[in-house]
């Protein structure tokens, strides 16, 4: 008994030490991969990127703190070389080409403004315009809006005006 209460009294000594090497492991580990969430995908200095330098001050502050000087010195060396690494290999021209975007997007969108259907212009309804929809002019496929009339599928159409790049028609009669 009196072996029990001396063993509850006196912890074995590398427990502890094993948790604070743990602790300062996880704090650590989670530092880097914030670090490397801020360098691979997010851009610019944000939260990610400041939580994962304070982790990795944390966890050698509490390595000089808790183990000693040497183990401190380590765990401070450590955190610099991998955090540089990280830093390097996420900054490298090479691999920032292959996040950014390279290729040039030159398309563009049918401006219903274009002179191939003016006010005026007869086309044939090629949808039910409830009050939007689709007509036909000539081989052009627009699509238009009526004045709040409902038009049938079929129906023959005339372009009233063009307006903020809207085609306003109505059923001819």
């Amino acid at each position: 008994m009196a072996a029990f209460c001396v063993s509850l009294e006196h912890p074995h000594p590398y427990r502890f030490h094993l948790m604070d090497w743990i602790s300062i492991a996880l704090l650590l580990f989670f530092g880097l991969l914030f670090l490397i969430a801020e360098v691979l995908f997010i851009p610019g200095t944000t939260v990610v990127g400041l939580a994962g330098f304070a982790l990795l001050a944390a966890g050698i502050w509490f390595g000089y703190r808790d183990l000693g000087t040497s183990a401190g010195h380590v765990t401070l060396v450590t955190a610099l070389v991998l955090a540089g690494i990280i830093i390097y290999i996420g900054l490298r021209p090479k691999n920032m080409a292959r996040l950014a975007l390279t290729e040039v997007n030159d398309t563009h969108v049918r401006d219903a403004r274009l002179p191939d259907v003016q006010p005026g212009t007869v086309g044939r309804a090629i949808s039910a315009l409830r009050p939007s929809g689709t007509v036909l002019f000539a081989e052009h496929r627009r699509e238009v809006v009526t004045r709040g009339e409902f038009v049938p599928t079929g129906a023959a159409v005339r372009v009233l005006r063009i307006e903020q790049n809207r085609i306003i028609v109505e059923a001819v009669a």
